[in-house]
């Protein structure tokens, strides 16, 4: 053994090893580190206001512009469109500040909240599905960044076009211009992954001054041009009777569709709160006004083009602001330059914080002693270069599809973990348990697997695979799709209710009779097992010393 830990091989992983707690265990090292750990009090720095800026500046993008052009293409009203985002966004913000109540309260991140109801190892599948997902979007979304950034330099610079420079890279599905664009976007996003997550409030706080000025100064420049709001907002709906009805749940599903990603991974954010009410009532009325009003700019903006081009109404502003390019005039370059570099920090924004943060932490719990949140970004953002992302893109519709569909998968994973702390714990966690590799502590379960939040798991994926098929083109009975129309909800409420009832005829260790949440006891958490802990209960057996980076700050134990 000492040979082995002699060789420059493991003095190499050492130095490798990210920062940790000394004494801990073989399987403590692939459950802890100062990433994962509860957030102690000198980086609980997120006040309401911080939640506001946030909230703000991720409703500003171009997704949100666009979220009511599909509801009104397919029949809908602009109000009765604009009514279903105030719905869908205000329902998910409920299920937002749900899941963010957990870390807010004991300071902890997505992975490691969902231990307690999957198992420490059982756990690794939900935030391996979560950290897939976010390192495609951060791809799919730095590639439309790259499009802001084509913007940018076409309105300095007009011979920036795909049919004026020659394109070096023929058989790779894309061009030399578009492909540069999104180079220096993926590169200059790099910075903002390296600070750490209670600073990069700041970026938020800027965007959300800097990029809504930029969107009304675009909503007043094209009423101007249009000589009023457009055609858009006099048309009534085309669809009528149950066929309306099902249109605006189909409305309203696809907005919460939209956040089913940031419902999940709301804690990584919540956990730096300085008290828990920060991260109530900011996000609870944030959320639904910002997207809506987004969303209204977006609509308004998409019928004055209607009068400005004729034809179609142009739902994205990047193609509506190239057709102002077209046009020519220095005033006209210097207005689009501005309000593209405002949709190119909207979407850095966006990709931080939906995409690069939580692929982060999620891959932090994956290799937790190499890993921290800083090399989990980085990862992620190497992931979303070789992707390829522009090859996905080729056919947006049926991406959209296959990824909307997939994102609605974790509601099964939220209904379990929102079902076990709210009614079947109450509330209470024991937080040193869940960096625990003993088997008797109470999340450890069945070889660390959580068999009860896995069957509610699969239950609520089954509950939609049927109606998923249909949505990607296969044949299926009408009610399977009326199923799936509600596939957040019901993706939630049948993982919630089995969960539930699974737990009651088979109880769980570490509940309360009464509601009890005791995060206010958290300060430094010390996860490593005391001298007087029966070596037994282990599920390993050598105790490791910890690396020349952990820290000793006199971590109090909880």
């Amino acid at each position: 053994m000492e040979k082995v830990k002699d060789t420059k091989v493991a003095h190499f992983l050492d130095k490798m090893a990210v920062e940790s707690e000394p004494g801990l265990t073989t399987a403590q090292l692939m459950l802890f580190n100062h990433d994962l750990k509860p957030v102690e009090p000198e980086r609980r720095e997120w006040g309401a206001w911080n939640f506001v800026g946030f909230w703000v500046a991720d409703s500003f993008n171009i997704n949100t512009w666009m979220i009511s052009s599909s509801m009104i293409v397919a029949g809908l009203s602009w109000w009765q469109s604009w009514l279903c985002v105030w719905f869908g966004y205000a329902i998910s913000a409920c299920f937002v500040v749900s899941t963010g109540r957990i870390g807010a309260m004991y300071h902890i991140s997505f992975p490691v909240v969902s231990r307690s109801s999957f198992g420490i190892w059982g756990a690794l599948w939900p935030v391996f599905n979560r950290a897939g997902m976010a390192c495609v979007w951060y791809g799919v979304q730095a590639w439309i960044g790259g499009e802001c950034v084509y913007l940018m330099i076409r309105a300095i610079w007009n011979n920036w076009r795909p049919d004026n420079v020659h394109n070096g890279i023929p058989a790779s599905g894309t061009n030399t211009v578009m492909f540069v664009s999104f180079l220096l976007f993926w590169a200059g996003s790099l910075p903002a992954i390296w600070f750490p997550v209670h600073k990069i409030r700041h970026l938020f706080t800027v965007k959300a001054y800097f990029v809504p000025t930029a969107g009304i100064a675009f909503f007043i420049w094209a009423i101007v041009r249009a000589k009023g709001i457009g055609p858009i907002v006099h048309q009534g709906s085309t669809i009528h009777g149950s066929k309306l009805a099902w249109q605006m749940v189909k409305g309203i599903m696809s907005s919460i569709a939209n956040f089913a990603t940031l419902i999940v991974n709301d804690p990584d954010f919540a956990r730096f709160a300085r008290k828990p009410r920060d991260a109530l009532w900011s996000q609870l009325f944030t959320i639904p006004i910002g997207f809506a009003v987004t969303s209204f700019i977006g609509i308004i903006v998409s019928s004055s083009s209607t009068v400005i081009f004729g034809g179609d109404p142009i739902w994205n502003p990047l193609d509506l602001l190239e057709r102002f390019l077209q046009e020519g005039g220095s005033g006209q370059r210097f207005g689009v330059f501005i309000i593209a570099m405002a949709f190119t920090l909207a979407q850095l924004g966006t990709n931080i914080a939906a995409n690069s943060v939580s692929a982060g932490t999620d891959m932090t719990a994956l290799f937790p002693r190499f890993l921290n949140i800083r090399r989990g970004g980085y990862i992620c953002a190497i992931v979303g270069l070789v992707m390829c992302p522009w090859n996905l893109l080729k056919s947006s519709n049926s991406f959209t599809t296959y990824l909307s569909a997939y994102s609605v998968f974790l509601s099964s994973i939220a209904g379990v973990i929102v079902c076990d702390y709210y009614f079947v714990r109450k509330g209470y966690l024991e937080i040193k348990a869940l960096y625990s590799g003993k088997k008797a502590d109470p999340y450890y379960y069945t070889f660390g697997i959580h068999w009860r939040g896995y069957a509610a798991y699969i239950a609520g994926i089954l509950i939609n695979v049927v109606g998923f098929a249909g949505a990607i083109g296969r044949k299926v009975p009408a009610g399977a799709t009326y199923i799936y129309d509600l596939n957040f909800f019901c993706g939630f409420i049948i993982a919630a209710a089995v969960y539930y009832g699974l737990t009651r005829f088979f109880p769980i260790p570490a509940c309360s009779e009464t509601w009890l949440e005791v995060g206010d006891e958290i300060r430094n958490v010390s996860v490593a097992y005391g001298a007087d802990d029966n070596s037994e209960d282990y599920d390993e057996e050598v105790v490791i010393g910890g690396n020349s980076k952990a820290r000793e700050d006199g971590q109090k134990v909880f």
